[in-house]
């Protein structure tokens, strides 16, 4: 989509609705939870403790139960982080000729974990997709580089890291597909951090996995006989790709700190009305941390985080408080989960050490991914072929005029990305949904602008504006979804195996 088509179909955009009472109320939520006093809501952070402290109070008055630890509010984990500290690492390309550096965070990134090595020097071989069969024994003590592929019918990236792993390279260097259009990609990142639940094997040390900027390929490719906007336009169309040498050396020096943290996970109960269905309990979910502070993009530096996703943090406070203490047939769990931006950490957590009986989850509910930037005509339902929950969906979006549709780009990953995945994979029927579009529409260029200049950016934040009436029907929406799944004869059934 050219920057001129998109433009006209933005501008030719009706303006946007304005709130009523309701959705006036629940962006002043959203607003205070991604105020700047939240520090961006960091998993473990001072600034996520202050939002879990106003969740707790929220749910408190809305005249929900605990359902936490001991009796408490919240679930504590314990993690652990490790962190690639920009000061003190250092990343160049040598050439026979020059030495070019490489701007850590702005053209190379690298996965932080246990067991990197303090330096590298190596010579680098470039390895086109990274199969096994390109690499055969031409890396061996070498650095891989290697086309970031995200499509099926290529290597994707653990192929590529265990194909790399096996033929011997000291690392592999992803290089950006800079022509997968549905989720491009972008720099800088806000920072180089792993973290991982204390209550799970640590991770085994591996190979160092570096991520390249695209438009830093050149200074890799200088020398080779090839040209770099060549291979990144074949790789880009999966074309056959050539492996070879290339002729300068992968130099680095990194550091790396580590340390434990603690997070909170926010558990509060709505009881149920039918006592037969007690034993039934449907979880309703939102993640309460952000990015926190990262490297800054416009000069700012403040990753508030407000349609990701304090903004539906606040949908379920307001669900709690139109309540009121009022049950459903089944009972409603309100789970607000930590470390959703770390690896889905809290939602995996609760579901590995669930403070109610295991059993009794019969559905997941999570909102995350929600941007109302346009009028609500469809939604994107991720776990759509895993659950029943599909036809309660329909149900309920037909007469809200809503098309429920599966999801068009499945390349992206999104059903293992937000915290219904936990759920999923513990065999719980579990939904999660995006404001859908059709191809080529303004909808569409709307959508994919907010993704490249606000998702998992400092510019998610409350002055951006939404579209009030999308933001109002989608709260409808949910809340009928939840009285309709709480209210049914019958719980949802998994008809699929989770991915």
């Amino acid at each position: 989509m050219t920057r001129a088509f998109l433009l006209a179909l933005i501008l030719a955009t009706p303006a946007l609705a304005a709130p009523d009472g309701a959705t006036k109320a629940w962006w002043q939520t959203t607003t205070a939870l991604s105020d700047d006093s939240m520090e961006g809501r960091d998993t473990g952070s001072p600034g996520h403790a202050r939002a879990v402290a106003m969740i707790v109070a929220r749910f408190k008055a809305a005249k929900l139960q605990p359902a936490g630890e001991n009796g408490g509010w919240t679930q504590t984990l314990r993690l652990h982080e490790w962190k690639i500290e920009p000061d003190g690492t250092r990343i160049a390309i040598v050439q026979p000729e020059k030495t070019v550096p490489l701007k850590f965070l702005h053209e190379i990134s690298l996965r932080a974990g246990p067991g990197l090595p303090a330096t590298i020097d190596a010579a680098m071989v470039f390895g086109g997709y990274c199969s096994a069969a390109e690499l055969g024994y031409s890396v061996r003590g070498k650095v891989a580089v290697c086309f970031g592929n995200r499509r099926a019918g290529l290597p994707l990236a653990p192929e590529r890291s265990a194909a790399a792993t096996a033929a011997g390279a000291v690392a592999i260097v992803t290089v950006d597909d800079r022509e997968f259009a549905v989720e491009p990609p972008r720099w800088p990142d806000a920072y180089a951090r792993t973290i991982v639940a204390t209550d799970q094997p640590a991770p085994t040390a591996a190979i160092p996995q570096f991520r390249l900027n695209a438009t830093a390929f050149a200074a890799l490719i200088e020398g080779s006989g090839h040209l770099a906007s060549a291979v990144l336009t074949d790789g880009g169309l999966s074309r056959p790709l050539e492996q070879f040498a290339l002729p300068g050396r992968f130099t680095a020096t990194i550091k790396v700190s580590e340390r434990d943290l603690a997070s909170d996970n926010v558990l509060a109960l709505l009881p149920g009305t039918d006592p037969t269905l007690s034993a039934q309990i449907v979880v309703v979910s939102a993640h309460s941390d952000g990015y926190g502070r990262g490297e800054a993009v416009g000069g700012d530096d403040l990753y508030n985080g407000a349609f990701d996703d304090a903004a539906y943090v606040a949908t379920l406070i307001q669900l709690a408080d139109a309540r009121r203490g009022k049950g459903f047939r089944r009972p409603v769990l309100f789970a607000v989960f930590t470390g959703e931006e770390k690896g889905l950490l809290g939602a995996r957590w609760f579901v590995r050490n669930p403070t109610l009986p295991r059993a009794s989850l019969v559905a997941n509910i999570n909102l995350d991914g929600l941007r109302p930037l346009f009028p609500l005509r469809r939604l994107t339902m991720l776990g759509m072929a895993e659950s029943t929950l599909t036809d309660t969906v329909r149900a309920v979006a037909a007469p809200l005029k809503i098309t429920i549709q599966a999801d068009p780009e499945p390349e992206r990953g999104m059903n293992g990305r937000t915290d219904h995945a936990a759920f999923l994979a513990a065999g719980i029927p579990a939904t999660a949904f995006i404001f859908g579009y059709a191809p080529r529409t303004a909808e569409e260029a709307i959508y994919r602008h907010w993704v490249n200049t606000r998702y998992h950016r400092p510019q998610d934040d409350p002055a951006q504006p939404f579209d009030a009436r999308a933001a109002s029907d989608f709260n409808r929406f949910f809340g009928a979804l939840t009285a309709a799944v709480a209210d049914a004869a019958e719980p949802p059934r998994m008809t699929l195996k989770a991915p």
